[in-house]
């Protein structure tokens, strides 16, 4: 069965590659506000879920479709993507010295079944000078992330400890994601 990610995030489709898997990519624009005292857990699940049910309505239905929402949580509030550089210093203020929560969920949709999954990863930033904030906003990374920040880049050097799944925080999780698409019938680099 043929893949679709509906995601334009060069991050995850580098993460399906690195597992072997070939898939076609449509990214979906959908409404991501959170609803009126929607949990977390909730909100980046539905996203995801929404995400490839918008692709796959686009498709013949031979194909399965992969959505993907990640999410940085800090005491129980949402940290989006940064609307501009005074939001972004925030956040990053916000995160510095504290441990937060990286929810990822990941859908599969095909004509048969909807499938998802929310992983949730603890990560520990160390301290953060507010010159440090200024100087990573000025690399131009943290402008479309969620939290501020790219674990892949630049970001990584605010990072003292992660519990839980690394590419979960860079954009999907990588042992979930496998399981779901080879129950999809969906080959990834060990299957047949």
């Amino acid at each position: 069965m043929e893949l679709i990610l509906a995601s334009a995030s060069p991050r995850r489709k580098a993460l399906l590659d690195q597992i072997g898997v070939q898939c076609s990519v449509k990214p979906v624009d959908i409404c991501e506000d959170v609803r009126d005292a929607e949990p977390a857990i909730d909100y980046v699940e539905r996203l995801a879920i929404e995400k490839a049910q918008a692709c796959f309505v686009l498709t013949d239905g031979t194909k399965a479709v992969l959505g993907s929402d990640t999410t940085v949580v800090l005491d129980g509030r949402i940290m989006g993507k940064p609307a501009d550089q005074n939001e972004a210093i925030e956040t990053l203020q916000r995160l510095s010295g504290n441990i937060h929560q990286v929810l990822t969920a990941v859908a599969v949709v095909t004509a048969e079944q909807t499938r998802s999954v929310v992983v949730t990863t603890n990560v520990r930033f160390r301290p953060i000078s507010l010159v440090e904030c200024e100087a990573y906003w000025r690399s131009g990374e943290p402008q479309d992330k969620a939290g501020s920040y790219g674990i892949q880049g630049f970001g990584a050097v605010f990072v003292e400890e992660i519990k839980g799944s690394y590419s979960a925080v860079v954009g999907l999780p990588l042992t979930e994601t496998a399981e779901m698409l080879v129950q999809a019938g969906i080959r990834i680099w060990h299957s047949e």
